[in-house]
């Protein structure tokens, strides 16, 4: 019996990756967060299946229900939103499964902030302007940021940022970064990325709190702040120049065909 982690992806039902979905199709018992995992993902557990939303479980019963199903000899579907590996508290479930020596299983699924870069049409790392993306997010009561990861230290990178779970720390985020960014640098609000209420304002870091007030967005919505947003003053990479050598392409040559 195995436990699998599987990242459904952002929002859309079919962003999810072919393994995952194949997974939740052939799994007996079907574990999901209920408040951002979409129902038709869900669906596609096989009839008679053992389907559970855990959003209002704690984590102890979520681990039992597991460890009936490893009893059972029963493969389980554990079915988090994004990506398993960015804030989807995985590693304490995967803990507990170790020490219980309950096989498991990681399957990806497309983060928030990729999802959100495609549906904007955006590169997040343009040639000059940025190289680097950092996901992060802002200390809240339950849980404060470990040293040196905090925006003030962040920010001095001028990199594009991914920030999660912050959307009521705007205040903040101004403050933190526009020492290092400006005022007038380009923020993008992603609000449910990829959903069918989905909603991208575009503003900057001085006037996104007042664009989320007027908005009324609380919740579910992703922060990117960076250059990059609405630049179309970047030189052309030399990843396709022709006056640029690499290992599949001489030199000079506009027009390689390479044979298999």
């Amino acid at each position: 019996m195995t436990v699998y982690f599987i990242g459904a992806g952002p929002g859309a039902a079919d962003l999810i990756t072919v393994r995952g979905l194949r997974l939740i199709e052939h799994c007996p018992v079907c574990l999901y967060a209920g408040s951002l995992v979409p129902p038709e993902i869900v669906d596609a557990a096989p009839e008679g299946a053992h389907v559970l939303d855990t959003a209002p479980m704690h984590l102890d019963a979520i681990i039992d229900e597991m460890i009936k199903a490893h009893e059972a000899g029963k493969d389980v579907a554990r079915v988090h939103s994004g990506d398993p590996s960015i804030y989807g508290a995985t590693a304490e479930q995967m803990r507990r499964l170790d020490a219980l020596g309950i096989d498991y299983e990681i399957v990806p699924g497309v983060p928030a902030f990729a999802a959100a870069a495609a549906a904007l049409k955006t590169e997040l790392t343009l040639p000059e302007i940025a190289q680097t993306v950092i996901v992060t997010r802002t200390g809240m009561k339950a849980s404060s940021m470990p040293e040196g990861e905090r925006l003030e230290e962040l920010g001095r990178s001028g990199a594009t940022l991914a920030i999660h779970l912050s959307i009521r720390n705007l205040a903040y985020i101004r403050e933190s970064l526009a020492p290092y960014y400006g005022d007038d640098c380009p923020v993008v609000i992603a609000y449910r990325a990829t959903w069918p209420d989905e909603r991208y304002i575009h503003t900057t870091l001085g006037g996104m709190k007042d664009a989320v007030r007027e908005a009324k967005i609380t919740r579910t919505a992703l922060v990117l702040v960076g250059p990059v947003f609405g630049r179309v003053d970047f030189r052309d990479s030399d990843l396709y120049n022709p006056d640029y050598a690499h290992v599949l392409r001489n030199k000079g040559k506009k027009k390689d065909r390479i044979e298999a």
